[in-house]
């Protein structure tokens, strides 16, 4: 039986790794877009849905009926106040409530939670410090309603992120004693996704994931 799986952000990045490795896996796939044209994957799996994680009515219609949804969404460097990943997070947190036995997954990153200050001198002392703060903020918010919802949860803490290919080797860390990232690509963060929704040994957890 095909997997049923709701994308939110899936236009760039760690989103977009995750569709093309979720139509592989021959997942039945839906997106939630604010733009469907920004989607530019093509399969008789995929359905596009336009609307606003912001939105909570548009966010509760598409995660009905899905088996996981995953939130990848992401905005652009700013330093003005960021509430898109807290405010988000509730509006998912409340659909997946409405669907028992439905998985969410989120992806947060280095410098997350526990990870501060695993992510090397320059992006622990520069580069997160001076263009990543607000991001960060509520990133740290959206991570503790998630943890606090209820449901079955697993935050995804990617390393640096490249361009490289899907390996499939990567470590999967969840005592951070003495660790200090390095980099992964998009490609493995979506393959490791795509694992715990079909094999899940870190639901409740908040792992680093690294080469």
């Amino acid at each position: 039986m095909q997997m049923k799986l709701l994308i939110v952000g899936a236009s760039r990045g760690i989103g977009r790794a995750l569709l093309d490795c979720a139509i592989k896996e021959q997942f039945e796939v839906t997106i939630l877009a604010r733009t469907p044209s920004s989607i530019t994957s093509r399969s008789s799996s995929l359905k596009i849905l336009q609307g606003d994680v912001l939105d909570a009515e548009r966010v509760r219609l598409a995660a009905r009926g899905k088996d996981a949804v995953c939130s990848c969404i992401g905005c652009p460097i700013t330093f003005k106040k960021v509430d898109l990943f807290s405010r988000g997070a509730e509006n998912l947190i409340a659909a997946v409530q409405e669907n028992p036995g439905q998985k969410y997954v989120a992806v947060t990153g280095i410098g997350a939670g526990e990870t501060k200050g695993h992510g090397g001198f320059l992006y622990d002392r520069i580069f997160k410090p001076i263009f990543l703060n607000t991001i960060y903020e509520d990133k740290d918010r959206e991570e503790q309603i998630i943890a606090q919802s209820g449901v079955d949860w697993l935050i995804v803490r990617p390393a640096g992120l490249t361009n490289g290919p899907r390996t499939g080797q990567y470590r999967v860390i969840n005592d951070l004693k003495g660790v200090t990232s390095k980099r992964i690509s998009r490609l493995d963060v979506a393959d490791f996704i795509i694992g715990q929704l079909k094999n899940p040994t870190q639901m409740g957890k908040k792992p680093l994931l690294t080469y």
